[in-house]
């Protein structure tokens, strides 16, 4: 009985044993499990297959962070669901964003600056042109990442039917324009909206479109003699917009338009949807009155408060992965938006690449005198109202003169109103 009782008693203390050890291997095992890091982004189809490799990548290159890349769909989705997750307390630890959206995160009191994670020293081969949306009140709160230039496309059968050369200034593709008309195709087409050609257009001009300052708002003459390059070619019918098509791309790809002025990143779309026989390229945007301007668009990455220092760490130490001159690289092949560094543009393999893809040079080669808004506080507002004034423009063909001097009051009252 006694031997029973002690062959009991050291089992019951082997199952303690076990039951101990098992709990310390739990405990040991998740302490030292992977941070996670909730990356929200809008990419879908190829564009998403690609990010979803970089983040696999990412991941099998370190032990320390895990990646999980969520798609929301689309852009709108990604905003609509910040917004909504910001009072729900649900927010991821980054997001893929405009980087206009930046005010009012931090007026929201959401979102946290990457300064104690990245420097300025691992920026310096970032393209200037892309720093300009990384800082906010002097606190780098967006880091680039999905970007795209303004070029122009151009249908090089038609081009060389009507004997015409490719147009380095606005004025040269006004005039070819109305030649392709009179030959009965279509000269010109841009989006729905042409607020990113305007805004260029007003820099080379020599006036701000879009600015923060009320005494600074842009100059009414001259953004009225830059928008009448655009106007006048909707009136007389040697440009269109895309109407209900919402791109130029889908018009230009049926082959009866000259030129398309459009976004670099609709690259990959209209690669694999060029009919068979049908041959274009690209250019940079045409001169205007001497200079060069384009407008660069796209996504950055921001972070939010939530996340823990970890999470933080993890995050930057992500963004710096997708910067990185490999890396920008491999995305810009596979999406069709521009590398983020200028070594990138040095690099051996992406020039050979660029030999046997001419179409990327174009966004490539206007980085040089590409530039991104300044953001502010009431910018989405203020972009709202200056496509409105291109609409009544461009679809009820409200005169410039007209349109302009009431939409620059309307943009001093917007400013004033989020100061």
């Amino acid at each position: 009985m006694i031997r029973l009782r002690r062959v009991l008693t050291l089992s019951l203390c082997l199952l303690v044993a076990v039951f101990t050890l098992s709990g310390c291997g739990q405990q040991h095992q998740s302490s030292s499990a992977r941070v996670k890091i909730t990356f929200w982004h809008g990419m879908v189809g190829a564009h998403k297959t690609a990010l979803n490799k970089i983040i696999r990548d990412f991941n099998q290159s370190q032990s320390k962070y895990k990646v999980v890349g969520v798609s929301q769909g689309n852009f709108s989705n990604v905003q609509q669901k910040i917004t909504a997750a910001a009072k729900s307390h649900t927010l991821p630890t980054i997001a893929q964003t405009t980087y206009t959206n930046v005010p009012d995160y931090v007026k929201g009191g959401f979102i946290t600056s990457f300064d104690p994670y990245i420097s300025s020293a691992d920026l310096s081969d970032i393209y200037p042109a892309f720093r300009q949306s990384i800082k906010y009140q002097g606190k780098s709160y967006a880091m680039p990442f999905s970007k795209s230039a303004q070029i122009l496309y151009y249908n090089q059968d038609l081009l060389k039917k009507l004997n015409l050369s490719v147009p380095t200034t606005w004025e040269e593709m006004q005039k070819d324009s109305a030649i392709a008309k009179q030959q009965g195709y279509a000269g010109t087409v841009f989006d729905q909206s042409f607020i990113s050609q305007l805004d260029g257009l007003s820099r080379q001009a020599g006036t701000t479109l879009m600015t923060s300052t009320p005494k600074k708002q842009f100059n009414v003459a001259k953004v009225t003699t830059a928008t009448h390059v655009i106007w006048d070619m909707l009136q007389n019918g040697s440009a269109t917009t895309a109407g209900s098509d919402g791109y130029g791309d889908v018009p230009f790809l049926k082959g009866k338009t000259l030129f398309y002025t459009g976004s670099s990143a609709a690259l990959a779309f209209m690669q694999s949807s060029t009919p068979k026989g049908m041959h274009w390229n690209t250019t940079p945007l045409p001169s205007y009155q001497g200079k060069q301007a384009t407008s660069i668009a796209g996504n950055d990455i921001v972070m939010f408060k939530s996340a823990s220092k970890q999470q933080r760490q993890g995050a930057a130490a992500f963004v710096k992965y997708l910067m990185s001159t490999k890396q920008t690289i491999r995305w810009a092949k596979a999406s069709g938006y521009v590398p983020l560094t200028k070594s990138a543009q040095k690099n051996k393999s992406y020039q050979a690449y660029l030999t046997k893809h001419p179409y990327d040079q174009a966004a490539l080669k206007s980085l040089d005198f590409g530039f991104q808004d300044r953001s502010f506080l009431g910018y989405n507002q203020y972009y709202s109202a200056v496509g409105k004034a291109i609409s009544k423009m461009a679809t009820d063909h409200q005169t410039p003169e007209k349109t302009l001097p009431t939409l620059k009051q309307q943009l001093v009252k917007i400013v004033k109103s989020n100061q």
